[in-house]
């Protein structure tokens, strides 16, 4: 069975962001995928220190909530990341977990090792929830690249055609209004766990 992860980085509950993650999370249940949510803004995650630890060893050397995340990455075999646009980048909370993947950049390029994942696991995915209030033209180009190598480093092959990409929504409900949003989510999830 698949594995899809859906990682929260909302600092807002319930919100926008939150509920579209949802719908794409059902629309992968649907599909006959198993299904995790992690939400950031429960856990104590810090940023990285770069003190470049990884590099010899592969793992991360701070010891926080970080683990929880890594432990739900490891066992994904698809991983879609949720945020609101903050500065025309992803949260903090987001970041933060980004970056905190530098361990899985140095296991690769560094130590020239393979993502630990079992041997015959599926082909890995990885997919994104982007929400804005604005509806600015090039409102999600800068976090495009920053994903690219957030996927690369956690093995996953970026399933560009599934992102969802919403503009103008902004107040609690705004994505309530938002049929079109709402479908969309939800048919990512279940396109991202038909994958093969």
């Amino acid at each position: 069975m698949v594995r899809v992860l859906g990682i929260l980085g909302s600092p807002r509950l319930a919100g926008n962001t939150d509920k579209l993650l949802d719908r794409a999370l059902a629309g992968a249940k649907d599909a006959g995928a198993e299904v995790e949510k992690i939400s950031l803004c429960d856990l104590d995650i810090s940023g990285c220190i770069e003190c470049n630890d990884c590099y010899e060893t592969g793992s991360c050397t701070i010891g926080d909530e970080m683990d929880i995340v890594y432990a739900a990455l490891e066992r994904a075999d698809r991983v879609i990341l949720a945020s609101p646009m903050f500065f025309m980048g992803v949260t903090a909370q987001a970041k933060a977990v980004i970056d905190r993947c530098q361990c899985y950049w140095a296991l690769k390029y560094i130590l020239k090792e393979r993502f630990p994942r079992l041997e015959n696991a599926p082909a890995r995915y990885g997919s994104f929830i982007g929400v804005g209030g604005t509806s600015g033209e090039k409102l999600f180009e800068g976090t495009m690249l920053t994903l690219k190598y957030f996927f690369d480093a956690i093995d996953a092959k970026p399933a560009e055609e599934f992102y969802v990409l919403v503009r103008g929504v902004d107040d609690k409900d705004d994505v309530l209004k938002r049929d079109e949003a709402l479908h969309a989510a939800y048919e990512s999830g279940k396109s991202l766990a038909q994958l093969k």
